[in-house]
């Protein structure tokens, strides 16, 4: 039995788009392999150890070709956890995809030790570690202790609670209506005088003092309580 000249014309362009077609097609081995590159040194600027592990993505409709893959990840994009990097083309073809990935960090964290409560000043008994994911811990866990220590905790905790920022606030070192020393320095002087503090500060916080003259100055509450103002 013939095929038909026309079937058989058809029949022969079909064959030669479809290999055309997939000719054309990128290899994922490469992308794969540079997102794996580029995790790698990206993970080792991350406050922990970091494994990660890339998901799928389609390259069948990407251009082949590419002589040069760049891998970025964009400033919005999550650093850990669920996240995605931009892969692009920059020589040989044309084109750029978002590939996904999860970046796990391994991490030592703070947490409270035995319950504590509203006010209550940070020692070194009332905190303990434990290991986490970061991708699984609030944004603003607290890592080191000395990020805790001599700090009060502005809410009532539980033991065992993870230890954030924001439950946390650093105690007073001038308090408003205090006689506070005030030092100005400069290039080799140092002038020392009193005044009253018009605002509460913590260590390191702006403070305004009425001095003697009756004149305001700014400066810069340090913990031992006095206040720091520059020439």
């Amino acid at each position: 039995m013939h095929m038909p000249v026309a079937t058989l014309v058809s029949a022969c362009l079909l064959l030669i788009v479809l290999l055309g077609g997939s000719a054309r097609a990128a290899d994922a081995g490469p992308i794969q392999q540079a997102v794996a590159e580029f995790l790698q040194v990206q993970n080792k600027g991350l406050p922990g150890k970091a494994h990660s592990t890339i998901g799928t993505f389609n390259a069948t409709s990407l251009a082949a070709g590419c002589r040069n893959i760049d891998v970025s990840m964009d400033a919005t994009a999550r650093p850990w956890g669920r996240t995605h990097v931009k892969v692009r083309c920059a020589e040989g073809a044309t084109w750029s995809l978002y590939v996904p990935v999860q970046i796990h960090v391994a991490v030592d964290y703070l947490v409270s030790a035995r319950p504590l409560r509203a006010g209550q000043l940070i020692a070194e008994a009332d905190i303990t570690r434990r290991e986490g994911d970061l991708a699984e811990l609030p944004a603003d866990v607290l890592m080191d202790p000395a990020q805790a220590l001599g700090q009060s905790a502005n809410v009532s905790l539980p033991a065992n609670r993870p230890l954030r920022a924001t439950m946390l606030n650093q105690p007073l070192v001038v308090r408003q209506g205090q006689n506070v020393k005030v030092v100005a320095t400069g290039t080799g002087f140092q002038v020392s005088s009193e005044g009253r503090a018009l605002n509460n500060a913590a260590s390191g916080q702006v403070v305004q003092v009425r001095i003697s003259s009756g004149e305001v100055v700014r400066g810069v509450s340090r913990r031992d309580g006095t206040v720091g103002v520059a020439n």
